[in-house]
């Protein structure tokens, strides 16, 4: 990165133009008296000043380490464009509620470092590059270091404790955290320059924080809990620095500001443990071999969910877990077996009552599935998946009337859901709603891609509709489609 040509400090990653940094320009703005000066507020490290350090910073190696596991998972998977499965991301360290929980705690570190796919970690790298470099140029190396891998066990712990079947992965949870921090410092801490110079920078941030939250909060996939964790752990981290340790050779009072706030969420963690009953192990003990069974083929990977139910036989997420690593494999009496114990255990857990209403979908059962689908929605009225599921289960009994409002419902709630537009226009379709088929099969297009399935639907709506050459092109297409 490019140095200031006034002070010396570094500068942003792509910065163009001449090489001089916002805390120069404003600084010579107030000696020429543009700017009111504000209270003066002493600096928490002077930014440009190296001590010694080596010319690579922390922020670049966490940089690199974050792509280097992404290279071998593309590597192991031979693939670099599409999403890692499941099995892929808990063999290299997902967080996994069930497996963290029994004893994996590691994960919640290690998940720090894992992307599902290539626009994941693109996007996380981008944030990282801009927000590490300002980060460790404010608080030194090893405080920077410090704060990144705290607020990234506070992010994976909120994760597990929203949502504990959900795998979570990415390092968004822990930048999140290096944005409440600087939040924090700049509302809290003390600087030598004006605040006026820190104003643009803190709006920024504020602004970021918001924005991501908002998109997370409306995409239904991204993991919300993990952001919110590490923003909180950041601004509680952040105003500790800045009030009781903002000098930078107050390395021992912020060594123990960091060593509380470890200790408090290893004892969220044993909180968290013991309320599905599991007591905190610090390694794999128990569950060694279990482990090096999930990391291995889908067979082996249930074998090691059964050794957990085994020896935690009141363990909700091990037996959901375990329903799920069966139903991938087909395995459906097993699995709903495992989900009707996951509800005896708890009646309103609606991770497996929703499993249990795919399940009677697929053995034909829609009725039982439309009851599970709704108790469901009486807990979590704004699932879109149990909405979708509900209109697949009307739509089977030939309800397509009612079948529309749940799959608009889903898709309102979830524009990239699956298929959801694809049913939506099936549903039109048998009601001879021929135009919004057509316009529900293209939305489902330009959401989720092109199918031989759905060029094969548009074919048959096109026909009904008389529109011959556009039926022609779309089974040509729907052709094409089935041979790649």
């Amino acid at each position: 990165m490019a140095n200031c040509i006034r002070c010396g400090r570094q500068m942003p990653g792509l910065s163009f133009g001449r090489k001089i940094c916002q805390w120069c320009v404003q600084h010579e703005a107030a000696q020429r008296g543009e700017l009111a000066e504000d209270a003066r507020q002493p600096v928490i490290r002077t930014p440009w000043v190296h001590r010694g350090e080596s010319s690579i910073s922390l922020t670049q190696i966490f940089f690199g380490i974050n792509v280097a596991v992404y290279l071998g998972m593309v590597l192991a998977s031979g693939s670099p464009f599409q999403e890692f499965s499941g099995s892929e991301l808990v063999q290299w360290g997902a967080n996994a509620g069930a497996l963290t929980l029994s004893g994996e705690w590691w994960r919640l570190l290690t998940c720090v470092f894992i992307h599902g796919s290539l626009l994941h970690i693109a996007f996380n790298m981008w944030c990282l590059w801009d927000l590490g470099a300002l980060s460790e140029s404010l608080y030194g190396r090893w405080t920077f270091g410090a704060l990144y891998l705290i607020c990234g066990l506070g992010a994976s712990i909120a994760s597990v404790i929203w949502n504990v079947h959900v795998l979570s992965v990415g390092a968004s949870g822990a930048i999140f955290g290096l944005a409440g921090a600087l939040i924090a410092a700049f509302k809290l801490g003390e600087f030598s320059v004006p605040r006026a110079a820190l104003s643009g920078t803190l709006r920024s941030l504020v602004v970021f924080v918001g924005f991501n939250l908002i998109f997370g909060a409306a995409s239904h996939v991204t993991d919300n809990a993990a952001h919110v964790g590490g923003l909180i752990t950041g601004l509680i981290l952040g105003a500790l620095i800045a009030v009781l340790a903002p000098q930078h050779d107050h390395a021992a009072r912020r060594l123990a500001i960091f060593g509380a706030a470890t200790l408090a969420l290893a004892a969220g963690a044993n909180a968290l443990a013991h309320h599905y009953g599991m007591p905190l192990r610090l390694g794999r003990v128990t569950y060694d071999r279990a482990s090096r069974q999930l990391e291995s083929s889908p067979a082996q990977m249930i074998q090691g969910f059964q050794k957990i139910v085994r020896d935690r036989p009141n363990f909700v997420p091990g037996h959901i877990g375990l329903a799920k690593m069966y139903a991938n494999q087909g395995q459906f009496a097993p699995a709903e077996t495992e989900l009707k114990r996951a509800l005896e255990l708890d009646p309103r857990n609606i991770e497996a009552r929703f499993g249990l209403g795919k399940l009677d979908l697929n053995y034909n059962h829609p009725q039982e599935a439309a009851a599970a689908f709704r108790q469901v929605l009486a807990e979590d009225a704004n699932n879109a998946e149990a909405h979708f599921g509900l209109g697949i289960a009307l739509a089977v009994q030939e309800n397509n009337q009612a079948a529309i409002p749940e799959f608009k419902t889903a898709a309102q709630l979830d524009p990239q859901l699956t298929g959801v537009y694809y049913n939506l226009g099936l549903s039109y379709a048998q009601l001879k709603k021929y135009d919004d088929a057509i316009a529900a099969y293209l939305k489902e297009q330009q959401e989720n891609g092109d199918t031989g399935q759905l060029e094969t639907a548009l074919a048959q709506a096109y026909q009904a509709k008389g529109m011959s050459q556009q039926s022609a092109d779309a089974r040509r297409k729907a052709t094409e489609l089935n041979r790649q």
